[in-house]
Order: structure tokens, then C-alpha cells, then sequence
């Protein structure tokens, strides 16, 4: 899975909610992240270990590994974490999954058969999940996982682009949401075998942000404002004319007082994904001096 230092909690809690529902059946309702790094001395930590709550309200331990190669001692590797595990939460079931997202063919087993014991654990192999199946949910959690799957005879670069195209279509309004998705695409990206930057992907997608809601409610108040102030320099200057002569440049100056407040708001939502400032300005007609003013702190 890579240095989960950088990666947040939250994410990889969802992450095991997703799995869980989208993967192997499972109806989580809630889940606790738990920490594996004092299971033993030595770095052998698992990668995902949850207590979680199905909707039935049983309370178990899941615990989940992402492997991307033939590993032959895999089986022995998840009887220790079992092993340790039920040392760990000695009054909780434990339910074990291996998710594969290797390159090659899966050729590990599921489990050991030992003169001692008999133990097995739930594969799933990646290889045989079709990707647009999960594309076709309508879920951001679903589109997020469909990045693991089989994407048939799709090129990458296209796939990820309709993963992406949902995800800012459906999430454009609340930019907090839309990068925690982009960070999960981006982490589960990195354990498939394709070259694609997520982020140049982000930034090419196009949006017509005159069909945002917000936009449209911008220049209602904008004309509305101007209307206004058009009104108000008709009776100043006392004659009808004039009133008609202020409503319509009222009109004008409101949709354009409305449009460049709209600019701001949209400058400020690319500055917020990482977008450069020359861009910024090039998509949103505001002067890169106006755009350079927005990442500047209120305080400075």
C-alpha cells in the first residue's frame, strides 16, 4: 500500500468500508481504524485492520491485504497476522481478506491444510472484477475502487478520465469531498501497472461552469443588483427616460458585476485543486494579478 504516514485516516477508513461493501458483500455500518504497529517488534505490519460494526449491529475485527505479486508464503503471512490479531482482540471474531491487484495471474492459495490445522481466508482477485461494472454504480466510493479492476479493452488514460469526469461532475460544489476522492484514486492507482498522472487528468477535464448552479445564481443577484442601481439613477436624474437608460445599463453592469464574482469563486475552487495561477487566469478571463491576490492570506 505504500508510506501510509502521508495518507489520512479518514481515507483509509473509507477505503475499508469500500472494500467491504463493493468487494466482498459485506454491510458495514460503522468503522474504527485500528493501529498494527505495536503487533510486533519487527515491521510486520498488515495493511488494513478495522473494527467494524455490520447492519445487523455484530462486531467484528477485518482485516484486509492489498498484495500486487505472487507472494508463495502469503498464506503463513496472514496466519500470523490471524495469530496476532486474536492475541490483540481476544473476545472478537476476525474475518481476513486478500485483495489482488497484481499484474501476473493469481497463483497464490487461499489458505494452508497442515496435519495440525486447516486454514483459509477470502481471495479476491482483482483481475475478475469488471471495472464498469463498479463504473456504473452510482456511487463516488464505486467509481474511486473501479480504478483496481478490469478495465477490458479500455485504455487506461480513457478509464481514469470517466472516473474522474463523474467524480467532478457530482462533486464540483463541495471541493473537500472531491480531493478526498482524488487522493484515494491516486493512492489506489499507484499498485496498478499504468503510467497516467491523475492530476494532469484532473486539470484537463473541461467544465462549463456557465451551467453551475452557482454561476446561474450569480448573475440573478448580479442583474438584480444592477436593475437596482439603474432604478435608483433614473428618480435621481428625474425624468423616465433616465429610468429606462439606468435599468438597462443597470442590467448590463449587474451581469457583469455577477460574471466576475462568479470568476473569483471558480479562481478560488482551482487554486484550491493546485491548479497554477497562469491557468487559473486563462480559464477564468480574471488578470493574473486579480488571481494572485486570492492566495494571499486576509491577514497579509
Amino acid at each position: 500500500m505504500g508510506s501510509k504516514d502521508i495518507i489520512s485516516k479518514s481515507i483509509f477508513q473509507r477505503l475499508v468500508r469500500d472494500f467491504a461493501i463493493y468487494l466482498f458483500d459485506l454491510p458495514i455500518e460503522e468503522v474504527e481504524l485500528l493501529d498494527t504497529e505495536k503487533q510486533r517488534i519487527e515491521d510486520r505490519r498488515a495493511d488494513l485492520v478495522a473494527r467494524v460494526k455490520d447492519t445487523s449491529g455484530q462486531i467484528f475485527i477485518l482485516h484486509i491485504e492489498i498484495q500486487n505479486a505472487n507472494d508463495p508464503l502469503m498464506p503463513k503471512r496472514m496466519l500470523r497476522y490471524l495469530a496476532d490479531l486474536l492475541l490483540a482482540y481476544l473476545d472478537m471474531p476476525v474475518r481476513q481478506y486478500l485483495v489482488y491487484i497484481g499484474k501476473d495471474g493469481l497463483r497464490m492459495p487461499s489458505g494452508l491444510n497442515l496435519l495440525q490445522l486447516s486454514y483459509h481466508y477470502q481471495t479476491i482477485d482483482m483481475h475478475t472484477v469488471d471495472a464498469q461494472t463498479l463504473l456504473s454504480r452510482d456511487s463516488p466510493d464505486a467509481w474511486v475502487l473501479a480504478v483496481l479492476g478490469d478495465f477490458k479493452d479500455s485504455p487506461a488514460d480513457e478509464f481514469v478520465n470517466q472516473i474522474l469526469s463523474r467524480l467532478v461532475q457530482r462533486l464540483n460544489e463541495e471541493p473537500p469531498r472531491l480531493r478526498e476522492y482524488v487522493s484515494m484514486l491516486e493512492i489506489l492507482a499507484t499498485n496498478r501497472d499504468f503510467s497516467v498522472n491523475i492530476r494532469e487528468q484532473l486539470d484537463m477535464l473541461t467544465i462549463d461552469f456557465e451551467k453551475l448552479p452557482t454561476y446561474q445564481m450569480g448573475m440573478e443577484k448580479g442583474i438584480e443588483r444592477g436593475i437596482e442601481k439603474g432604478i435608483e439613477k433614473g428618480k435621481q436624474e428625474g425624468k423616465q427616460e433616465g429610468k429606462l437608460e439606468g435599468k438597462l445599463e443597470g442590467k448590463l453592469e449587474g451581469k457583469l458585476e455577477g460574471a466576475h464574482a462568479q470568476a473569483v469563486e471558480i479562481a478560488k475552487r482551482l487554486l484550491d485543486k493546485g491548479m497554477e495561477i497562469s491557468q487559473v487566469a486563462a480559464l477564468t478571463d480574471l488578470t493574473v494579478a486579480e488571481v494572485q491576490t486570492l492566495t494571499t492570506p486576509p491577514n497579509a
